[in-house]
């Protein structure tokens, strides 16, 4: 057992005080894990567009969650201590934790149709554990654990169904990807689209998660893969993960979906949204061929609403949605981090940037500026 287990962690975390301010580096405690939970030390952490949004657009695409809060949800790190009657986990093992459960006992894990495991899921969204309070505190004052996970901590404790333990040998400091946005885009290709070899497929925002689609189209075999994106600098990026041309929405006199149609003689086989907003899920859609194009809304807002013209529907498309890619967490992580290790996952190259925690202000900013596509904190 290590020296700390069983009490209290003084350590350093990046907290979001209230919305729409730089987050702030504090002392804060992190307290013992309890019941089925599982605390770790956080080696690295991505930096997401979902962290950013939360923090400075709170209310607008996203629900409300309670400040103050820890941010960060795509991390990787070592396992410090576990709680009671926590049998799957040990000190030292190195772990990925999860902002999506795998309970292995509900219907939805039971079924292969789904990965959406609902296990703490009220809580977690909210910021608390299950028994409804957070672990890390500072200033006497509880602070909100993002998504349930606040990887924007030195330490933090998760419930021990919302983590997957990983092979000994991954450099946590890539495989943290893959607690968010490499797995859900990637997935949002191979597992929620299903892209067919020789298909024509379309890729709308090259971040991070339509670079990963874009790999997952290639993976599949897809022989034309368009990438679409208003900031040109994603492009070079873009065709390095498989995409065949790109091109910018405002470089063009039509809409376009009508440029895409038109450059495929019908429409796309598949288009994937990855931006999170709706006028680019109905351009997405409105790309697609009819009779059998698939749309998959990847990017994330959870209070937009988006309107479909019926007949885009009637006449044989399919639109439909993506939570992280598919993958049934517990499980599949560590098999990603496999095929990472084999050569045949790239992460080493979504990097752009790596930061310490007290930089993390900065990554903001690269995100926000378009300069970056994943920048990792080093905790």
């Amino acid at each position: 057992m290590s020296t700390t287990a069983g009490q209290v962690i003084k350590c350093k975390a990046a907290v979001a005080w209230e919305p729409g301010k730089p987050l702030s580096i504090q002392d804060v405690e992190v307290a013992p894990p309890r019941v089925h939970e599982v605390r770790i030390k956080i080696v690295a952490t991505g930096v997401c567009h979902t962290d950013w949004e939360y923090l400075y657009e709170s209310g607008k695409g996203m629900k409300f969650r309670p400040f103050p809060l820890v941010l960060g949800h795509e991390a990787a790190g070592i396992v410090e201590s576990v709680g009671p009657e926590v049998t799957k986990f040990s000190p030292g093992d190195k772990v990925i934790p999860l902002f999506l459960p795998q309970c292995g006992e509900c219907e939805r894990c039971l079924s292969p149709k789904t990965n959406h495991c609902r296990k703490n899921w009220e809580n977690t969204q909210m910021g608390v554990l299950a028994d409804a309070t957070s672990r890390i505190s500072c200033k006497n004052q509880q602070l909100y654990q993002f998504l349930g996970v606040s990887s924007f901590c030195q330490y933090t404790v998760v419930p021990d169904t919302s983590l997957a333990k990983i092979r000994s040998d991954a450099p946590l400091d890539k495989v943290c990807l893959l607690g968010c946005g490499v797995s859900t885009g990637y997935g949002a290709a191979v597992n929620t689209a299903k892209v067919e070899k020789d298909s024509t497929c379309a890729v709308f925002g090259l971040g991070a998660v339509g670079l990963a689609a874009v790999m997952g189209c290639q993976v599949a075999g897809a022989k034309r893969i368009i990438g679409v994106d208003i900031n040109p600098d994603k492009f070079e990026k873009a065709k390095f993960f498989g995409a065949t041309e790109c091109i910018n929405p405002d470089d063009q006199s039509k809409p376009i979906q009508e440029v895409l149609v038109e450059e495929t003689c019908g429409g796309v086989d598949y288009a994937l949204e990855c931006v999170g907003s709706p006028a680019v899920m109905n351009a997405a859609l409105e790309s697609t061929v009819e009779a059998w194009g698939t749309c998959v809304i990847a990017g994330w807002s959870e209070t937009e609403s988006m309107s479909v013209m019926v007949e885009k529907i009637l006449m044989g498309r399919t639109l439909k949605g993506t939570y992280f890619g598919g993958w049934k967490s517990v499980q599949d992580v560590p098999k990603l981090v496999d095929d990472y290790m084999n050569q045949k996952l790239k992460l080493d190259e979504f990097i752009t940037h790596k930061l310490p925690l007290d930089q993390i202000n900065v990554a903001f900013d690269l995100l926000k500026g378009g300069k970056s596509i994943r920048t990792v904190i080093s905790l």
